[in-house]
């Protein structure tokens, strides 16, 4: 088939280089466009991050000798595009400004920013869980007066490490969670070398997490209604972050209140044959298993389990009834791969299948 044509905004930034890396040989989505803010445009892509690449994987060779352009000349770069991910490094305020700029100019933008996840008509989506709520795009279509374009966006990484069991164990109606996350340093954009003052610490506050932690599964669980995505008003999630001395991985520990009597098994059940529309339609990036449940008692472990079903998929453990609460357990996900560039890669390959995202 004839590949998509795709732009990278942020390319120079931990999330763009993943997103480089995943889009590099992908089977749907070719790179075009490699852009990124003004001082860099002009230098060659494999100059401009020799220094900083900050993924484990090597930069892709094909993309060294792309010239960067700047992310600001939408008109310009615009025809050349299908699509666009979006990691820009920018205040919330220009970035908003950006993506609607690519949005009117016809081209879909995916965003792993949060600056429009509170956008009423803006879908954030994690493909498995709410793909309903791509539908708002109609809506929002007609306030940006566009044919083609428009904004969706990822939710923030470390949700992805509990929201999904959570939503598995809908039919028993959780409706209280206290939560405890435990996030890896490349969650900020950096690596031990870029923040040697990590090595051995913990920092007990990550600024703007417990907001979204605590709100943004509200909004994953709600519903469409005039125009708009209406959050859910349960369950109530009250919510602690601390940055770890930790690559990568985001673990959460999560005691959970259900208004149904459920069994250890049925729960274990529910995690384990859970599937979404992506492992129904056999989606590239999407892992075969969504959720694992972990029996060993020391599981799951970040260095065994961050990248199962390639850093897509989400591991679940230490299931047990509590004390003060219904359940408690641990969950882990890969907060690049699921939580950012990879979960962006799905929702736009779930957006082609779907019909929202097609070629000019």
């Amino acid at each position: 088939m004839e590949k998509f044509k795709v732009g990278i905004l942020g390319a120079t930034g931990m999330v763009g280089q993943r997103f480089a890396a995943l889009l590099a040989d992908h089977p749907w989505f070719e790179i075009k466009v490699l852009a990124a803010s003004p001082r860099s445009a002009g230098s060659r892509y494999g100059d401009a991050v020799r220094d900083r690449w900050k993924l484990e994987l090597p930069m892709p060779e094909k993309l060294g000798d792309f010239i960067l352009k700047d992310v600001s000349r939408v008109s310009e770069l615009a025809p050349e595009l299908d699509l666009v991910f979006s990691a820009v490094d920018m205040k919330k305020e220009e970035i908003r400004r950006i993506e609607e700029d690519y949005a009117r100019a016809e081209v879909p933008v995916i965003s792993n920013n949060s600056a429009h996840r509170w956008t009423e008509d803006v879908p954030m989506v994690v493909p498995e869980l709410n793909p309903e709520h791509y539908r708002i795009i109609e809506a929002q279509r007609r306030r940006l007066g566009t044919e083609r374009g428009f904004i969706a966006v990822k939710p923030n990484c470390s949700i992805q490490s509990y929201t999904p069991a959570i939503f598995a164990w809908r039919e028993f109606e959780p409706y209280e969670l206290v939560v405890t996350t435990y996030q890896a340093i490349s969650g900020a954009g950096k690596t031990f070398e870029s923040w040697p003052e990590m090595r051995g610490n913990i920092i007990p506050y990550i600024g703007g997490e417990e907001e979204k932690s605590e709100l943004e599964p509200l909004r994953i669980f709600g519903r469409i209604e005039g125009g708009k995505i209406v959050p859910a008003e349960s369950p109530k999630i009250s919510s602690q972050c601390i940055r770890v001395p930790i690559l990568n991985g985001h673990t959460a520990a999560v005691f959970v209140n259900f208004r149904k009597k459920a069994t250890k098994e049925e729960l274990i059940e529910k995690l384990q044959s859970y599937r979404g529309l992506p492992q129904e339609y056999a989606l590239p990036s999407a892992p075969k298993q969504f959720i694992r449940y972990l029996a060993e008692e020391d599981r799951p472990q970040v260095k065994k389990d961050v990248d199962f079903e390639g850093g897509m998929g989400i591991s679940i453990g230490r299931l047990r009834e509590d004390r003060l609460y219904d359940w408690k357990f641990v969950g882990l996900s890969h907060n690049t791969l699921r939580g950012a560039a990879g979960g962006g890669v799905e929702s736009a390959e779930m957006l082609v299948k779907l019909g929202y995202i097609q070629k000019r």
